[in-house]
């Protein structure tokens, strides 16, 4: 188990590389590796837009017959992803980037076209003045005449900068708090303006609730003094005054109660009469007991009038209640014609 990492063989000591045979391949033969688009680029045949960093299966292959500095060039071989076209580009190491071969054309690539262009001028200016030797003084007199030019704006530069160095920072920063000074003043005037407003309308107010309040007291003051022109015994009386003529037959009618608006009244004296039932004598009560018989005969013709005036008065009683609910009926018989 410790051995299934080994990266050292063992070799046997008759072991001689040269016995080794060698395989034959050719020098152009391709490899699949697994790469990513250098550059942003669109296809030729369906336009399609392959950007950067997408990764293909390739075919790498080792161009012949080019090198540079002795560094051997590939070639790659990728497919479009809609159309499947073949699409080719190489190393370009003196550049230290790739160039695309055919297939499809490469975008965004207008700083190389510029640097292209710089270099392309620069050698066309060399191959002049190496044959004229007036255009290298034109070009001396240009780039001086540039370089004046230069000089000047950097000067006016340097002069604004200075003017706005010397500005006063401290008379800014004081204008700029007394302004706000005046600002908070205006503002505190403002608000003392606001309030002794707010205090008038109070002012005002309170008056106008005086004035209501003292007009209310005398109202209630007048009514006191009405009210207190009367006896508080005026209203027993009245009510007495008002029972007495309804029950009399006159204009006024008597109260009528809850109960007699629920139950009713009682009509005719027949009802109550039916209530009202006397006691008849039996004969143990007739028979005298020996205490009787030993009382005097004085005794008992007081007895007898006692008795008699004890059986009166619940008849005076039973009547006056009857002439009570006579009236009422009547009343109630008023009520209802």
């Amino acid at each position: 188990m410790s051995e299934r990492k080994v990266l050292n063989k063992y070799y046997p000591p008759d072991f001689d590389p040269a016995k080794i045979p060698k395989l034959k391949l050719p020098k152009d033969r391709q490899y699949v590796v697994r790469l990513m688009a250098p550059f942003n680029m669109r296809c030729k045949t369906c336009g399609e837009y392959i950007y950067k960093g997408k990764k293909f299966n390739a075919r790498k292959e080792t161009v012949q017959n080019e090198l540079y500095m002795g560094l051997p060039i590939f070639r790659f071989y990728i497919k479009c992803t809609r159309c499947l076209a073949e699409i080719t580009f190489k190393t370009d190491p003196e550049n230290t980037d790739y160039a695309m071969e055919h297939g499809a054309t490469r975008n965004f690539q207008a700083e190389k076209l510029i640097e292209e262009e710089e270099k392309r001028i620069q050698q066309e200016r060399e191959d002049e003045e190496l044959n004229n030797p007036m255009k290298v003084l034109e070009n001396r007199t240009k780039d001086s005449k540039l370089e004046m030019e230069v000089l000047e704006n950097l000067q006016e530069l340097k002069e604004l900068n200075q003017r706005q160095a010397l500005v006063d920072f401290e008379g800014m920063i004081d204008k700029y708090r007394e302004l706000e000074k005046r600002e908070r003043e205006r503002e505190k005037e403002e608000d003392e303006r606001e309030t002794k407003e707010m205090l008038e309308r109070v002012l005002v107010k309170r008056l106008r609730d005086s004035d209501s309040d003292s007009d209310r007291e005398e109202e209630s003051s007048s009514q006191s003094k009405t009210s207190c022109a009367d006896k508080p015994t005026d209203i027993l009386t009245t009510d007495k005054t008002d029972v007495q003529g309804a029950s009399s037959g006159g204009v006024k009618r008597a109260k009528v109660e809850n109960w007699e608006k629920s139950v009713g009244t009682l009509r005719g004296r027949g009802a109550l009469s039916s209530l009202v039932v006397r006691k008849k004598p039996t004969a143990m009560d007739k028979r005298p007991t020996a205490e009787e018989a030993t009382v005097s005969p004085v005794s008992k013709a007081d007895s007898k009038t006692s008795t008699g005036d004890s059986t009166d008065a619940p008849k005076s009683s039973v009547s006056s209640s009857l002439s009570l609910l006579g009236a009422y009926s009547d009343s109630d018989s008023n009520d209802s014609e």
